[in-house]
């Protein structure tokens, strides 16, 4: 293919420095991927907690739905806070 030896050296140090600096395009690919886990983890399970909090409420008081709603909405905002705060350590490390 190439009649010039200099080439093959050249594109030799182009794949060695390719496969060196792939580890750190995966190793960051993996901490975004975990970033990602964590805030849905975080927003889903504040939801998760407020409403069963509402329903032990409703249940012990007899309050129907209410209070299910209400804490639902409330784990809603807690876990919007949550993901809002952790997008913003994200956005202040780059």
């Amino acid at each position: 293919m190439a009649d010039n030896p200099h080439d093959d050296d050249a594109l030799a140090r182009r794949i060695a420095a390719a496969r060196a600096a792939e580890p750190s395009r995966r190793n960051g690919a993996r901490r975004e991927e975990s970033q990602a886990w964590t805030i849905a983890t975080e927003f889903i399970g504040g939801m998760l907690v407020g409403g069963f909090l509402g329903w032990m409420i409703d249940r012990g008081a007899g309050t129907g739905p209410w209070g299910m709603i209400v804490m639902l909405l409330l784990g809603f905002a807690v876990g919007l806070r949550s993901v809002l705060r952790q997008q913003k350590k994200i956005d202040g490390k780059d």
